[in-house]
């Protein structure tokens, strides 16, 4: 063991260099295992195969060193790391195969190498082409031939160590793939569910809105077709008694009761249109008249979340009819679309469509003149555009009709 101590020094250093290399060369090895990892599993992955090989070089250059009848050699272990460096650079699996069986060739004329088969097997296995590692028997056999029976059973021992220290990493690679393509899936599914929870409060929301109104309006035709008939008709009786009493204090009894009468009729008049005004749905009212749109193809986007006043609905209403009987008589457009957006501060209507505008002036036609008019009336704004189509472009503040 004495006579090598000079050289042992610098097959250390190859050690240290052997560790470096593989550092660097497994942030590109097994690209396609890496797809899909996040980077701090990546990096743990790449962690595990730089101390798997780590260990297997430590063993097998310490038992290499240990043997006092070979002479240790710096060429060997030199050229055991180029081809484990080299192995773990290439990911195409035909340079792998071409450097492991020249490895094989190359151990049979200098049996020395035997020592780093086990290196050299870890990058072969569980490979595209692992069978390849069955070449190594043949330099093995030789070898055996003329070494003693411990060499032999330790190599065998080391090369299943090797084995079972890849099949672990491997297993480790395929839990943690499993693991991550899990959490994705988890992660989708609960963004999923959460977007149709979503959507179900709002459509819930929705429908209870709708049912509401729904029931204001049936409150107020109700109120509207029994009581207003029924005070309608004393009304008319009153004034039949009027007409035919000549008794000046009855008379005067029945104009006061023809007065309260009157009276109660208008305050019932007043609360049914005040219903019925705030029972209008403004959403279902616009697909009423897009579901009736025949002329071209239309979008409709409603992104308004409350309540808008009378006034502004019955705005709307209008100038979405408005534009929708000009697009029938005015363009040849084959595309329309109506959308609504609420901000903190206002509302806004977009309604375009892609027809060609041969001309167009404000001052002409009285339906914008009367969009305009509406809008103004609101402290509103209108603006249109006859850019790649028409388009009309309504922003409403929101202070202006909160009454």
């Amino acid at each position: 063991m004495a006579a090598h101590t000079g050289k042992h020094p610098l097959i250390l250093c190859m050690l240290h260099e052997y560790v470096t290399d593989v550092s660097r060369n497994m942030a590109v090895e097994n690209a396609s295992e890496r797809q899909g990892f996040r980077r701090g599993t990546a990096i743990m992955l790449y962690t595990a195969y730089l101390v798997d090989k780590s260990i297997v070089f430590i063993c097998c250059i310490a038992f290499y060193l240990c043997q006092n009848e070979l002479d240790a050699s710096v060429v060997t272990a030199l050229i055991s790391v180029i081809f484990s460096g080299f192995l773990s650079y290439f990911d195409d699996n035909r340079i792998r195969t071409a450097l492991t069986v020249g490895f094989s060739v190359l151990s049979c004329f200098a049996p020395h190498l035997i020592f780093f088969m086990p290196l050299i097997a870890y990058d072969m296995i569980f490979s595209k082409y692992e069978l390849v590692n069955l070449l190594a028997v043949i330099p093995l056999l030789c070898f055996f031939r003329t070494s003693s029976l411990l060499i032999s059973a330790v190599i065998i021992i080391m090369l299943s160590f090797s084995m079972f220290i890849r099949y672990r990493t491997q297993s480790m690679i395929r839990l943690l793939d499993r693991y991550n393509s899990l959490s994705h899936s988890a992660r989708e599914m609960t963004i999923k569910l959460k977007k149709q929870n979503t959507e179900i409060l709002e459509k819930q929301d929705y429908m209870l809105n709708l049912a509401t109104l729904n029931e204001r309006n049936r409150i107020a035709r109700e109120i509207h077709d029994g009581v207003g008939h029924l005070l309608s008709s004393a009304i008319l009786q009153v004034g039949a008694l009027l007409t035919i009493c000549k008794e000046e204090n009855i008379r005067e009894n029945l104009q006061v009761l023809n007065s309260t009468l009157t009276q109660a009729m208008n305050n019932i008049r007043t609360s049914v249109h005040e219903l019925y005004d705030e029972s209008i749905d403004l959403n279902a009212e616009i697909r009423n008249l897009v579901k009736q749109f025949n002329f071209c193809e239309i979008t409709y986007d409603y992104n308004i979340e409350s309540n808008p006043g009378k006034k502004l609905k019955y705005t709307f209403i209008f100038i979405v009819k408005e534009a929708l009987a000009n697009i029938i008589k005015h363009s040849n457009a084959t595309h329309a679309s109506i959308i609504f957006r609420e901000h903190p501060g206002l509302y806004q209507l977009i309604i375009r469509d892609n027809g060609k505008v041969k001309s167009y002036s404000t001052d002409e036609g009285m339906g914008i003149r009367n969009m305009a008019d509406r809008v103004e009336s609101l402290g509103g704004n209108i603006n249109i555009s006859t850019e790649n189509g028409f388009q009309i472009f309504i922003s409403v503040p929101k202070g202006r009709i909160e009454d």
